[in-house]
């Protein structure tokens, strides 16, 4: 990550609790069963690689096979998958922007993203699997191993319970306490922000608020993008 994505990420990272706006979309009502039919098909082909056109097949059969398993096997499979399925490349070799937070498709797709990118496609394919939202949230941290800003997934049984980080840094999900390399600045989902604490979910500090990122995300998300 170079020093100028970095610097405009610590922006977004410090302008983001001030400045949400308003955010009424439900994740996985745009990735479900249903998702995957011959339209959706049809129209990836003109746009990806008949080898990316596979690993949309894999993902199709990993929701559809996987519903009624158990939470941790859930976590694992998609962490798994998304790991393996799509390798790290930052926003401006990517998409030629400072910032861009891409839908599942545009990371499946392609190939590549950057660390929010992977958080994200784990946030929504977890939710196509029947996870509840409220128990998962997309966290920023400072990677301290790299002294970079970093997003990665977070999932919590209860409120009280000590959360699982999904990652792409370090593909093991481990839980909060055992990632020490990691401290937390904020998380988020689709019913509001916390301000984090360490190793721990942190304070509501928003309901039903997303920040413009996340808005125009879902806003892509919607039209199949």
């Amino acid at each position: 990550m170079s020093v100028y994505i970095v610097s405009n990420k610590r922006s977004m990272i410090s302008r983001l609790p001030i400045a949400l706006l308003l955010f009424s979309f439900c994740c996985f009502s745009f990735i479900s069963e249903k998702t995957f039919n011959i339209e959706f098909y049809e129209q990836l082909k003109n746009r990806y690689t008949t080898e990316r056109l596979d690993i949309f097949y894999k993902w199709e059969a990993l929701i559809k096979a996987e519903q009624q398993s158990e939470i941790l096997s859930k976590l694992n499979l998609v962490n798994q998958f998304s790991n393996r399925n799509i390798s790290f490349k930052s926003d401006i070799k990517h998409w030629k922007k400072q910032d861009y937070w891409a839908t599942p498709i545009e990371s499946l797709g392609t190939g590549a993203g950057d660390c929010e990118d992977f958080a994200i496609f784990k946030y929504m394919t977890l939710l196509a699997l029947g996870i509840d939202e409220s128990k998962l949230r997309l966290m920023y941290v400072r990677a301290l191993t790299i002294n970079e800003p970093h997003m990665v997934l977070i999932y919590s049984d209860t409120p009280s319970s000590m959360p699982l980080i999904l990652d792409n840094l370090n593909t093991r999900i481990l839980p909060a306490n055992k990632r020490r390399d990691l401290k937390p600045i904020y998380s988020f989902n689709g019913q509001g922000l916390w301000l984090a604490k360490a190793q721990g979910l942190g304070n509501k500090v928003k309901s039903g608020s997303g920040s413009k990122d996340w808005t125009a995300l879902m806003e892509r998300i919607e039209q199949g993008q």
